[in-house]
């Protein structure tokens, strides 16, 4: 196996059907390299160290150290989209309500679902010999709709190649945290209305139009039964009304929120503060189970632009869609 030294890098390895960084590992595992000093770096890593590229930090490289060599160059749009990937992580909020995800190789994608009746969701005693109730688990009649997200990138090579990877990676961040906000309006609006599969949220509203009450929230926790409540999703202006209620807002809330920086959250439930909400919305939901996250494959970027054409104009996209498990394990409340 060659060295990491001595690979030969080419944007060929970027149309592996992988990530570049898995078409290296292959070339490069990472397990040759247990017990030396270049343990816990992974294939892309140690060529960053190969070419003694420094993308973060004060003492970060400037973009210019990238195309220094053919095979540098190569190495490229692996940090874009890892700088992209990083702003949506930190943006991120799907894990806290998602709860599969799923990667696929195509454009087409349909899930599976079960709808049970009341009676259907009781596990009842079966005597000996007897028919044992069944669930049924089947496709769904529609397609997942996968939607591409991205932002294009546009810059000349000679306007950025004095500038330091480190604050040109704050850029590339925040083009990741757009597509996260993106992806999070999506899900979103497949919790409410549903995946076109007839499958949207039932609804209801609070006792007195305008007013949030405890007893409002306590009555839309108990319609979620045999679901768990374990997340709620609120439109800014919900948001407020909710910490403003005197429940949340007694001495050991206001402690624990100076202490942590964390708010008490109504009923234990994740609170999620989002404007993918429409104003006056409430969005609670069982996140073990209502909301599948369907990906076609990593975020893309168009290596031969940033490679060959040294930027101009490059695309950074990802391709995601989300599809409703069980119907009832999300509810919204109109305030």
């Amino acid at each position: 196996m060659a060295g990491y030294d001595i690979l030969k890098l080419e944007k060929g390895l970027y149309s592996w059907g992988k990530s570049f960084t898995s078409a290296l590992e292959e070339l490069d595992p990472s397990g040759n390299y247990k017990g030396t000093p270049l343990e816990g770096l992974d294939a892309y890593q140690r060529q960053l160290k190969r070419f003694d590229i420094k993308v973060s930090g004060p003492g970060s490289d400037v973009v210019e150290k990238f195309f220094k060599t053919s095979d540098s160059a190569a190495l490229f749009p692996e940090y874009v989209a890892r700088a992209v990937r990083r702003g949506m992580e930190e943006a991120d909020n799907l894990p806290r309500i998602v709860a599969a995800v799923t990667v696929i190789d195509a454009l087409d994608y349909r899930s599976i679902t079960s709808v049970p009746t009341d009676d259907e969701k009781e596990l009842k005693t079966v005597g000996e010999g007897a028919y044992i109730p069944e669930t049924v688990v089947r496709t769904q009649e529609n397609l997942v709709s996968l939607y591409k997200r991205g932002r294009m990138l546009v810059a000349s090579y000679e306007a950025i190649r004095f500038q330091r990877l480190d604050l040109f990676t704050v850029t590339l961040k925040q083009i990741g945290a757009y597509i996260a906000r993106s992806q999070m309006k999506d899900a979103v609006q497949t919790l409410i209305n549903g995946d076109g599969n007839s499958n949207a949220a039932p609804s209801g509203s609070v006792a007195a139009s305008g007013t949030l009450t405890y007893s409002d929230l306590v009555t839309f926790w108990n319609l979620f039964d045999p679901y768990e409540l374990n997340a709620f999703i609120a439109s800014p202006d919900v948001m407020a009304k909710l910490l403003n209620l005197s429940e949340f807002k007694d001495a050991a809330a206001g402690f624990n929120f100076q202490r942590t920086g964390k708010q008490i959250t109504p009923l234990g439930a994740d609170l999620i503060k989002s404007s993918a909400v429409s104003a006056g919305k409430l969005v609670g939901l069982d996140k073990t189970c209502a909301l599948e996250m369907v990906r076609a494959g990593e975020i893309m970027t168009e290596y031969d632009k940033l490679i060959d054409r040294q930027l101009e104009r490059a695309a950074i996209t990802c391709v995601a869609g989300f599809a409703k498990i069980f119907k009832d394990s999300a509810r919204v409340l109109t305030i």
